[in-house]
């Protein structure tokens, strides 16, 4: 595991309990601001995994 799908793991993890404390206190502002780290994390852990994977090759 490379930095870069650590970090997008753990804004995933952050995105998720943004997401579920906007959702628990109806604030849609910070449930969507949740979903948006969630994305974030997603591509970071895929540019991670093509670096990883590209590394490999080598």
């Amino acid at each position: 595991m490379n930095k870069e799908q650590m970090d997008g793991f753990k804004d995933k993890v952050k995105g998720k309990m943004k997401e579920e404390y906007g959702d628990s206190t109806n604030n849609t502002s910070k449930k969507s601001e949740g979903k948006m780290d969630q994305v974030k994390g997603t591509v970071k852990e895929k540019f991670g995994d093509v670096k990883e994977a590209f590394n490999k090759q080598k």
